[in-house]
């Protein structure tokens, strides 16, 4: 039984509703969001115990981190998730979850209410900056039968317990074999006419999820592609980055990036990233994010990357992120430093080109967006 048909009926007609982002809740309430991105993402498994396109559409949640619904079990149990290319492990609340929050907040999967459930038998931890989740592994139908995922019975950080999101549905690479992930799983099964997967996200509204092909309703022109250089996160080789009309060049001789739809912004070294910060005329807000005057934002400089030899730039309407928080407009620089030699490109990026993750090429595409 293909299960594409049915994800097309069920998840293309979600209403998407606008909503306030965590790292905007956690600006007013004055804390850390450092940590929202993959700086050090992990995970850890313990021994010891039909052919077409899908379309799914996304919520716009963390400025520009979306979400969206999936069934898991049968009858189906729905979960809103984060497609998230920068890990690739599938959690979801379980209903033995120790933390209160969790219970009054979020879904949680229950297995006695599953004909389809297996019991999994081994633990499993994850971690993501500032959170991390742990549990144990087990087996039910989501989009195909038999797929392993995580049960999360205890959860920790304030990223996590206060997320409009239940879970994470990773969508990089295998590596390892006691939880394959799902678009893996997908491929195995045959049920997509292309082994691709592609995003659009818009900052402002909506964003689409098309599994096994593009929808050319959301971007203009010809896909350019960039093979990836590792089989583990979608990996890819940049030429650099420039401040058009500013002596600022940056990723000088090449640099790694990592593409990335559960980062919500554009992350690189902290001297480039402090370089560019200065370029731009952004100034210290709090705890390491950079403002802009909102009235200058028409006029700064566009920033230029080089990708297999195109140019994809960025206006600064397109990397400035524009929220209210306490009453008071701020205009939120989407670059980050993040301690790290690589660059991640994150939904800053992906909202301004429509993505393509190729799997049958190992290749990742940019199309303008619409």
């Amino acid at each position: 039984m293909s299960c594409v048909p049915f994800l097309f009926i069920l998840l293309s007609s979600i209403p998407l509703t606008k909503c306030n982002s965590l790292r905007q809740s956690m600006s007013d309430s004055e804390r850390d969001f450092s940590n929202l991105f993959h700086d050090s993402y992990s995970d850890n498994f313990d021994d010891d115990d039909a052919s077409g396109s899908s379309k799914v559409a996304l919520r716009n949640y963390v400025d520009a981190q979306f979400y969206g619904e999936i069934s898991l079990g049968t009858p189906p149990q729905m979960f809103r998730v984060t497609f998230d290319t920068g890990s690739n492990s599938l959690w979801v609340p379980s209903s033995k979850c120790s933390v209160a929050d969790i219970t009054l907040i979020h879904r949680k999967y229950n297995d006695t209410k599953s004909s389809t459930y297996v019991n999994g038998g081994r633990k499993f931890s994850m971690h993501y900056g500032l959170g991390s989740v742990t549990g144990y592994l087990s087996q039910d139908t989501v989009f195909v039968k038999d797929q392993v995922f995580g049960e999360a019975v205890k959860i920790y950080g304030a990223n996590f317990v206060g997320a409009k999101f239940d879970g994470v549905l990773g969508m990089s690479y295998p590596t390892d074999d006691a939880m394959s992930p799902v678009f893996d799983n997908i491929m195995k099964e045959k049920l997509l006419a292309e082994n691709v997967f592609s995003f659009y996200l818009n900052h402002n509204a909506t964003g689409n999820l098309v599994l096994g092909g593009t929808d050319p309703a959301y971007y203009t022109g010809d896909f350019h592609y960039v093979n990836i250089t590792t089989k583990d996160l979608w990996n890819i080789h940049m030429d650099g980055l420039v401040l058009v009309g500013e002596d600022v060049k940056l990723c000088k001789g090449g640099c790694e990036a990592v593409v990335d739809t559960g980062t919500s912004l554009i992350l690189g070294p902290y001297d480039e990233i402090s370089a560019l910060q200065k370029a731009v005329g952004a100034v210290p807000w709090n705890r390491g994010k950079y403002t802009v005057d909102c009235e200058k934002v028409s006029s700064l400089p566009s920033v230029s990357f080089t990708i297999s030899g195109k140019v994809y730039p960025l206006t600064g309407e397109q990397y400035i992120l524009r929220w209210t928080t306490k009453g008071k407009k701020v205009c939120l620089l989407g670059f980050f430093p993040s301690g790290f030699p690589d660059w991640t490109l994150g939904d800053v990026f992906i909202g301004a080109y429509y993505t393509v993750f190729d799997r049958d090429n190992d290749r990742v595409g940019f199309a303008k967006a619409i």
